[in-house]
């Protein structure tokens, strides 16, 4: 018998708070995007993207 509800997944959530003017940049970023992705989406598209380029994210 097959359970009913969301399909378990390996994620964990991960709760902040963000100032609105950067909220507002996400909303206008994600709306340059073909498909419109969810502020949690393009959270997470953000962060793959910084996570690529490890020589550019370091603090010196």
């Amino acid at each position: 018998m097959k359970k009913i509800g969301r399909p378990t997944v390996d994620t964990e959530a991960v709760t902040l708070r963000l100032p609105r003017e950067m909220i507002a940049a996400i909303d206008d970023r994600r709306r340059q995007e073909p498909d419109l992705p969810t502020r949690p989406e393009m959270i997470r598209r953000a962060l793959a993207q910084w996570l690529e380029t490890p020589g550019d994210n370091k603090e010196e």
